[in-house]
């Protein structure tokens, strides 16, 4: 892609005095932090073990499992307070009103990299508006603790979709696929192996990442020294439906789930529809990617919606109705840009909203405490976007966790779905 820099690489384009981003803490372990409990592997959350569960059954089982470790915490003071973080952390399956035992559409919903089900909520919402017989699956290592990512592998998260395609199957005639970033990542892996797959709906996707995430793989030689050499940061974890803290395991992982798809695509090129959106200032996953991903597809029903700064960014190999541009600046309520969190959940979400009691601040976690105070509690309107240098020059950053233009987007999605073949 050629947008004056919009898409160069990330590593030029992230660093900034007094703060680290995302992209270049994968080499940088930080060990300012103290290690605590949950910086520990649990024990019960590295390997997909549903084996052939009904998916109720599994939905209980993972709720259990969420209940039990997060109470051993202690981080949740009252019995409402952990239901309510048990329902966003669990997956979830949302079945169409009619009574038949089978519907014609069914869609497994798949989180990304450290997140949960809770961000799949609004889009299984939307999904079960459409008809469709909604599963969201929660990918092992996830909702539990961030020291259960220290030791689990990508094929275990591949194991999870699989299960949750099976379990689809058994209730739907055609099977689609939505995943956000490291769950789009294996939504595209699992349907280059299973023709079953009718269509994807790709948000985020990380299909690549920057490259020196392979070298977190090198922490294993030293770590038994050092254990937070282990980690690529070890934040406050304050958020309960993502976790802030990240093992280089975690990175690691990614990167060789994006080399086996990008192997894959080479031998196989995809040939169903393909609905995709991007943000073009993402600096977690390269959108140029994307771009190229979507321009390759075989088949002639795909959409990219992409959230740019740049209205006349040249977007090579795809045709005008292929490609949706969307300026994603809003200088009346403070927005830079969008970024690659400010996808799947809406404006009014409870927890990410404008009115939610979260606010992503981490990038200033350790290196600039005074700024990180001012970024968590300011009561007054902060500067929201992704974390780049041109936006943290602009004052004091919120990275945006929610989709301006969410509407939109469904309306887009409305229409892809309408046309599907």
């Amino acid at each position: 892609m050629h947008c004056d820099g919009a898409f160069g690489h990330t590593a030029n384009r992230l660093h900034t005095k007094g703060a680290m981003t995302p992209s270049l803490q994968y080499l940088v372990g930080t060990d300012s932090a103290r290690l605590g409990a949950r910086h520990q592997v649990s024990g019960l959350n590295s390997r997909f073990a549903a084996g052939h569960l009904p998916f109720a059954d599994y939905v209980a089982h993972q709720s259990e499992l969420i209940a039990h470790v997060r109470y051993a915490l202690s981080k949740v003071s009252n019995v409402g307070a952990l239901e309510q973080i048990v329902a966003g952390n669990a997956p979830f399956e949302l079945k169409p009103a009619a009574t038949a035992q089978r519907t014609r559409r069914g869609v497994l919903l798949i989180h990304g990299l450290t997140d949960s089900p809770y961000f799949m909520r609004r889009l299984g919402a939307f999904f079960h508006a459409q008809g469709f017989h909604v599963m969201a699956i929660l990918l092992p290592g996830h909702g539990t603790q961030p020291g259960d990512l220290l030791e689990v592998s990508h094929r275990e998260w591949a194991h999870a979709v699989a299960y949750g395609v099976e379990q689809l199957a058994t209730v739907t005639d055609e099977i689609y696929l939505a995943g956000y970033s490291a769950g789009a990542t294996l939504s595209i892996a699992h349907s280059l192996r299973d023709r079953r797959v009718r269509g994807l709906f790709l948000y985020s996707p990380a299909l690549q990442i920057n490259a020196r995430a392979a070298w977190a793989r090198l922490h294993q030689t030293y770590s038994w020294l050092l254990p937070a050499a282990r980690w690529v940061n070890i934040l406050p974890d304050v958020d309960v439906y993502k976790y802030e803290s990240m093992p280089k395991n975690a990175a690691a992982q990614m990167y060789a789930l994006t080399r086996e798809v990008h192997q894959a695509l080479q031998q196989r090129a995809l040939d169903i529809p393909v609905f995709a959106v991007a943000s073009a200032d993402d600096v977690t996953a390269m959108p140029s990617a994307t771009v190229d991903f979507m321009a390759r597809l075989r088949h002639p029903w795909r959409k990219l919606v992409l959230y740019t700064t740049d209205m006349d960014c040249l977007v090579p190999g795809l045709a005008r109705h292929h490609l949706e541009r969307v300026y994603s600046r809003i200088p009346a309520s403070g927005i830079l840009s969008s970024a690659h969190t400010a996808i799947v959940l809406p404006p009014d979400d409870a927890h990410y909203g404008a009115q939610g009691g979260y606010h992503n601040c981490t990038h200033y976690h350790p290196h600039d405490m005074q700024k990180y105070a001012v970024c968590m509690n300011h009561p007054g309107q902060i500067f929201q976007g992704e974390v780049n240098a041109a936006n943290l020059q602009s004052g004091i950053l919120r990275r945006l966790m929610v989709n301006p233009h969410f509407a939109q987007m469904e309306d887009s999605m409305y229409r892809f779905i309408a046309e599907l073949p």
